[in-house]
């Protein structure tokens, strides 16, 4: 039986059919604005890359919990 997700990863299987592209891309892609604010960030995604705000969110919200540790 599969453990349920839940929180910003159960957004994860949707961006990564939608966008065509695992999750980790977009993590590596946030390493050049990490000094930003997590609405900067955000709102780069949406800019640069097209995301939703809400796939957007969903992953800066990963991104800052684990590799900025907060």
């Amino acid at each position: 039986m599969s453990e349920t997700v839940n929180g910003p990863r159960s957004y994860f299987p949707s961006i990564e059919a939608k966008y065509g592209q695992p999750v980790e891309h977009w993590m590596d892609l946030l390493e050049a604005v990490k000094d930003r604010k997590h609405l900067e960030q955000v709102n780069w995604l949406k800019a640069e890359h097209g995301l939703g705000h809400g796939h957007a969110n969903a992953i800066v919200a990963v991104y800052r919990s684990e590799r900025l540790g907060g």
